[in-house]
């Protein structure tokens, strides 16, 4: 289980968004951390297939991205996610786990285990619209396990949850590390701080740091505060 980028560049015109990225992610969760226009979500985009890279290549366990055999297997939650506003909760991943193949049977079992893990069994007779920031942002995270994703990739996921369900997610993730490659970007230390076991640090389109907590000379705070400045840390 081996998700592979290898000097992977996006140029637009002359902005170079992403800067010869080379890494392998394996089992287990990697925080990808950098101050907002590092290029993490570039980064990201081009691991889901999504986004086309100027040079370099992205593969998992040998096969391109861009295969539909690797789209079977993977969870992405974007930045901002599309919803419909009149969809209830149920109705929304209803509809995602029929796009991804399931049975109605299997979709429904699998709509209330999901809603259950992220706390929203109470409110998924509602519409989307009439959820909080938090709410909505569960719900992409729940469409982003629908398919038991063995390579999950989430793009600042932890943004409008308050603390509280800030600690949920982390616990979460700490249990989808155990089987799957999880990825997910964040500008705030704090939120992978107690369940990355890998690092990689972004500023300007290149990797200025990468390894495990370990691995650092000085400790990742004092790093990253260096970095990014105190703002990022909250």
């Amino acid at each position: 289980m081996e998700l592979k980028a290898d000097r992977l560049t996006k140029r637009y015109k002359n902005i170079i968004a992403a800067d010869r990225l080379t890494f392998t992610l394996q089992k287990g969760v990697t925080g990808l951390l950098g101050a907002n226009g590092a290029g993490k979500t570039t980064l990201m985009r081009m691991l889901c297939g999504i986004l086309t890279p100027t040079e370099g290549t992205v593969t998992y366990d040998g096969i391109p991205v861009t295969e539909e055999s690797y789209r079977n297997i993977l969870g992405y939650l974007p930045q901002d996610f599309g919803y419909y506003p009149d969809f209830t909760g149920t109705d929304f991943l209803m509809y995602f786990s029929a796009l991804k193949g399931l049975s109605k049977q299997a979709a429904k079992a699998r709509t209330e285990e999901l809603l259950r893990i992220v706390g929203l069994s109470d409110v998924s007779k509602k519409r989307i619209k009439s959820y909080s920031g938090g709410m909505k942002q569960r719900l992409g995270i729940a469409q982003a396990l629908i398919n038991r994703p063995e390579v999950l990739i989430m793009d600042e996921p932890t943004a409008g949850l308050d603390p509280q369900e800030r600690v949920r997610f982390r616990n979460l993730i700490g249990e989808l590390g155990k089987n799957s490659i999880v990825l997910l970007s964040t500008h705030i230390l704090s939120d992978i701080e107690h369940i990355a076991d890998r690092v990689i640090m972004m500023r300007s389109g290149q990797i200025i740091w990468q390894g495990t907590w370990g691995d650092s000379n000085e400790s990742l705070e004092s790093f990253y505060l260096k970095e990014f400045g105190e703002e990022q840390h909250a």
